[in-house]
């Protein structure tokens, strides 16, 4: 009797103190990690950190389209990475999360691979300060223009860092990020950000995108996307958003009058450049079919079965919306495949900006 009662004391005191070492080590992670700093602008040059800054959340592009009017706004998150030395004004790549959210990769293998090539990177953070962690199962927890009015936030903020120069600020986004990215460059959009000095991104990074197909989609014709040149990334291997909607989209895009390269890597999956090696699959995803009919012209915010050239509206639309509409996808990591997906990305903006 009296040994089992020593071995329950022994038990408790084990596990108080994995308790406390546990509290311990959090509350040291949370003294490493400066808390975020608001800016207004970084004119004072700042260095690496996390910086909070202001945008807005328009519910669709029509809202967009009208701009903040209720002045309501939002603090984003930042986590600028700049190149080592203090030399000339250096190019810059602000990276767009996917519907996980910010990931392991973007704060540590992206930022490495820019850096090392002389680029600054400014990593945004668009869901954790809307209270949200994922939204891969409900898309509308955090509306898909608020992700690209916060990458335009970026854009006016690093263009104001002493060091970084303001004509060669290139925009990367991954999945969701994707739709953003290929909105970034979409001349109506471009324009209603009514941006200083004909501030734009000077090259936009799809990469494994989604919005190639859908409701994201957009009709196609010469000036709807503006000469920024666009490079898209994406496996053979995905299923979350297939390789063939892109492809057709990209070629349509470069036909249209806009230089677009596309980088095809053999057996990779989506989200390819997660640290995580582990293929899984996520049975509740939302995502749209490759073959799905719907565009929208961006001049009347119309949508159009491409198939029929038939103007969609009331049950018709929703109708499509559904037939479109699945889940289920597969994620695996792939170190291979993200080498392979920076090298092309390095050497792209390289070329761009010149380097």
């Amino acid at each position: 009797m009296l040994h089992s009662v020593h071995r329950l004391v022994a038990n408790v005191m084990r596990a108080l103190t994995l308790a406390f070492m546990g509290v311990l080590l959090a509350c040291q992670a949370s003294a490493q990690t400066p808390a975020p700093q608001l800016v207004n602008d970084f004119a004072n040059g700042p260095g690496n950190g996390v910086y909070a800054f202001a945008s807005w959340t328009p519910k669709n592009l029509s809202e967009l389209f009208k701009g903040n009017s209720g002045g309501a706004t939002v603090n984003i998150l930042g986590h600028l990475f700049m190149p080592p030395g203090d030399g000339g004004k250096v190019p810059a790549v602000v990276l767009l999360h996917g519907s996980g959210g910010i990931y392991s990769a973007e704060l540590d293998y992206w930022p490495k691979q820019f850096n090392a090539a002389g680029m600054a990177v400014f990593v945004l953070d668009m869901f954790g300060p809307r209270g949200v962690q994922d939204t891969s199962e409900n898309q509308s927890l955090v509306p898909f223009t608020a992700d690209v009015v916060d990458s335009f936030a970026a854009l006016k903020l690093l263009a104001t860092h002493p060091r970084i120069d303001a004509k060669r600020i290139a925009v990367m986004g991954f999945s969701r990020g994707g739709i953003a990215v290929i909105r970034d460059n979409v001349t109506r959009i471009i324009q209603a950000q009514h941006l200083p000095d004909g501030l734009q991104y000077a090259a936009i990074i799809p990469v494994y995108a989604g919005g190639c197909a859908g409701v994201f989609r957009l009709v196609v014709k010469p000036g709807v996307f503006s000469k920024a040149p666009m490079l898209f990334i994406h496996g053979t291997a995905d299923t979350y958003c297939p390789l063939s909607a892109c492809v057709d989209y990209a070629d349509k895009i470069s036909k249209a009058g806009t230089p677009v390269q596309f980088v095809k890597i053999d057996g990779a999956h989506h989200k390819f450049d997660s640290d995580d090696q582990i293929l899984r699959h996520l049975r509740f995803a939302v995502r749209t079919k490759p073959d799905c009919p719907l565009e929208v012209d961006i001049d009347t915010l119309t949508a159009y079965d491409s198939s029929t050239g038939e103007r969609l509206q009331g049950k018709a639309y929703t109708d499509m919306l559904k037939s479109c509409s699945t889940t289920g996808a597969i994620v695996e990591g792939n170190a291979r495949a993200r080498d392979q997906a920076a090298t092309a990305a390095v050497g792209f903006l390289k070329t761009t900006f010149g380097l």
